[in-house]
């Protein structure tokens, strides 16, 4: 009763800025944690990255995020955090998810590129990588090549631009211009950050799936091989176990080959995955428009010269997609698609030995099956002339008076003149069906 009329409402305010503050505070993780982190198992490391917080519900996933300089931390984000973050509509989110895991697409965005190959989903910037589910056994590899080449890159123009800064400052005159211009066209044998990236994605899915078709050819000679010699229940089983594996195989190669075949196809969708060019000519029409307005020269930043040199193309465009200028995603798309072709070819040839395998165990089966129809034949014929023997032993075993009974001896006579024109009448009926062809040799 006695208390201050206004304290509920404080205390309702300081919750709410709590509950704020807990849900911007995730846990991070270094990139010397991060890789302590991947060497042991899966559940240590998702344990090392909810250490501190409460176990989060709803749409919260783990993400690895990499910067250009091969940088890495572990993130927990909800749907929210991360289309904020890269500016993507939450329909993109859909494809990373379990209902399109088998699905392969490379989407481009206006500031992003989401990037699903088999088991790597991750969303792709012109200065980071955000890798979704980074701790699985088969995302590992990706995760280990990408911060080893980025690593390196990353020291390799740090030092180049160590030299540049030193010839700056030793040349007499314009020395600066023409270091820079040197160092640009070292550059342009570069590709672009999101390029990088999408190349180790590329080689690892490839490498993996290569790695798949090696191991599956690798069992299926030896099944095949022991199908032909003996047809039985098991081996039938076992090659149809494995010619299950291999239409699924052949189903994930085709649905990457035909990602990478449908860009090759569209210089527009692949003139938008340029990222880099696309943020260095929104960033050179920024800084003329600050120049405009100010009427003073604004130099570019290095790191701007430096980037420019991606073949980014003029200054500032109308459009962002030069259409003229998507070489070198052709040429790394042409490379990994004659990989994928190579793969499928391979795939193709064990599906075709696996036919050829069924085609001579058909044969042999068909084969087995005419002997069988020939030795019935053979019989049927037998049996029709045993018959004509029956019958007559049956028409005189009848009590009717002949007098061929009240001769002595022509038992034995007659027994085997029967038997003589039956064995007679069972070898013109063969030699007629040999002649027939409906017997073999």
């Amino acid at each position: 009763m006695g208390k201050n009329p206004f304290s509920f409402r404080r205390t309702i305010s300081h919750r709410r800025n709590h509950r704020r503050s807990c849900a911007e505070m995730m846990p991070l993780t270094s990139a010397d944690a991060v890789a302590a982190a991947i060497s042991p198992s899966p559940t240590e490391s998702a344990v090392l990255v909810n250490a501190k917080g409460k176990k989060k519900t709803g749409g919260w996933r783990l993400w690895m995020r990499f910067d250009r300089d091969g940088n890495s931390e572990l993130m927990e984000w909800d749907k929210g955090a991360v289309i904020r973050r890269v500016g993507i509509p939450s329909r993109d989110l859909r494809i990373l998810g379990p209902v399109f895991s088998q699905s392969s697409n490379i989407l481009a965005r206006e500031k992003a590129m989401v990037v699903n190959l088999e088991f790597i989903k991750a969303i792709v910037t012109a200065e980071e990588v955000l890798l979704l589910d980074p701790l699985r056994q088969e995302v590992l590899p990706f995760v280990d090549q990408l911060r080893r080449q980025l690593s390196h890159k990353s020291n390799f123009h740090g030092a180049g631009h160590h030299d540049v800064n030193d010839n700056e400052v030793h040349s007499p005159t314009g020395g600066h211009w023409a270091t820079g211009a040197e160092h640009g066209e070292a550059d342009q044998h570069e590709l672009p950050f999101e390029f990088q990236v999408l190349e180790i994605a590329l080689e690892v899915v490839c490498s993996f799936l290569d790695s798949s078709v090696v191991e599956l050819e690798k069992n299926a000679y030896p099944v095949l091989d022991e199908l032909a010699q003996n047809v039985s229940t098991k081996n039938l089983e076992r090659v149809r176990s494995l010619k299950s594996n291999l239409t699924r195989l052949l189903a994930r190669v085709q649905k990457v080959r035909d990602e990478i075949e449908h860009l090759l196809d569209d210089n527009e969708d692949m003139a938008h995955l340029y990222l880099t060019r696309k943020m260095i000519q929104f960033q050179q029409s920024q800084l003329l428009l600050g120049a405009a307005a100010s009427n003073a020269i604004v130099p570019a930043p290095h790191h701007l010269r430096r980037m420019s040199s991606y073949k980014s193309g003029s200054l500032v465009t109308s459009n962002y997609a030069d259409y003229d200028d998507v070489e070198d995603l052709e040429m790394l798309l042409e490379a990994y698609f004659m990989q994928l072709d190579g793969t499928r070819n391979k795939i193709l040839s064990v599906r075709e030995y696996i036919d050829d395998t069924e085609d001579y165990v058909n044969i042999q089966l068909d084969n087995q099956r005419n002997e069988l129809i020939q030795l019935q034949l053979t019989l049927t014929i037998a049996s029709f002339a045993i018959t004509l023997e029956t019958l007559v032993a049956g028409v005189f075993g009848m009590n009717i008076p002949c007098t061929l009974y009240n001769i002595n001896g022509i038992f034995g006579y007659f027994v085997g003149g029967t038997t003589a024109c039956c064995s007679l009448i069972f070898i013109l009926m063969l030699g007629y069906a040999r002649w027939k062809k409906l017997l073999g040799s």
